[in-house]
């Protein structure tokens, strides 16, 4: 097993790692710096695109562009000429409210979650957003949400509340995007942070980035740990299989000094800044493969 940086380019607070298979290029978020990236790791090289909020989450969709969940709101969006049209304000309820993670499950929908600003009070929620852009609230009594994936075949999806710790696992209907039965999947608090984003391999089990941990946990579908990987900086904050043959493992983290001059809670217990923060990493060698990550089919 090989752990590089990528020295290319760094993020304040990278997330939401997606590798396209059709592009063989890795996107990704930046959440401090209102932006989405995109690398591609043949040509090294890095290019990004801004925005005036914080970007919680994309995906890419299959008829080109992307929908964006920023913290004032869902959109579509056009990379060629920057052009944004709102789909749902889902927070405008709550001005600590603000969109935070997604992905895009089995069938083409865009699931993605809310974040209280606080911290620590569970009002937020997830929400499933349809091919033809309609929007459901899936579940709530969620703090900070994180994690989204699903089981290879789709019908268990796992969700982090990063403020308890735990991941849950859910019942997930493929036909309608309905969740159900949640229950305690597993807490990362003992392995000394918290659960951030996830994603599964073609085994079924359940990668996470510990945040504040300094490691990336593999978990058994039972929800027992398979592998433990210790990372060079302690914020890390989301997992994704790349590659031609989605063997390479990419990593995002966090500059814990940028954090702490932006956001309420980690000015709390900010995190000295070190050699790699804000880096991405690249983990060879492991022999696991990840599955290929579907476009928003709307």
């Amino acid at each position: 097993m090989d752990i590089t940086a990528i020295e290319s380019f760094r993020c304040k607070l990278g997330e939401g790692p997606v590798w396209d298979v059709a592009e063989q290029a890795l996107y990704g978020t930046d959440l401090l710096a209102r932006s989405i990236w995109r690398y591609d790791p043949v040509e090294d090289t890095h290019r990004s695109w801004s925005f005036a909020d914080y970007t919680g989450s994309f995906a890419l969709r299959e008829t080109g562009g992307a929908i964006v969940a920023l913290s004032s709101g869902l959109y579509l969006y056009d990379f060629a000429t920057g052009a944004q049209r709102l789909i749902a304000d889902v927070c405008a309820h709550d001005a600590q409210l603000q969109l935070n993670d997604g992905k895009v499950d089995r069938q083409g929908r865009f699931v993605v979650g809310s974040v209280h600003t606080s911290g620590t009070q569970a009002l937020a929620a997830w929400h499933g957003v349809a091919a033809d852009l309609a929007v459901r609230t899936l579940d709530r009594d969620v703090a900070v949400t994180n994690g989204p994936c699903w089981s290879p075949d789709g019908t268990v999806f796992y969700a982090a509340d990063s403020m308890r710790g735990d991941i849950f696992a859910y019942d997930y209907d493929v036909a309608d995007g309905r969740v159900s039965n949640r229950r305690v999947f597993t807490n990362t608090l003992a392995l000394g942070g918290i659960p951030d984003g996830a994603t599964v391999d073609a085994q079924g089990c359940l990668w996470t980035a510990i945040c504040g941990g300094s490691k990336v946990v593999r978990y058994a579908p039972t929800g027992e740990i398979a592998l433990t990987i210790a990372m060079p900086t302690p914020l890390i904050s989301s997992v994704m299989f790349g590659g031609r043959d989605l063997d390479r493992l990419f990593v995002t983290s966090i500059d814990g000094e940028a954090a702490a001059r932006e956001i309420p809670a980690a000015a709390a217990n900010p995190v000295p800044s070190d050699l790699y923060s804000g880096a991405v990493f690249v983990i060879d060698g492991l022999g696991i493969t990840g599955l290929p990550e579907r476009r928003f089919a709307g």
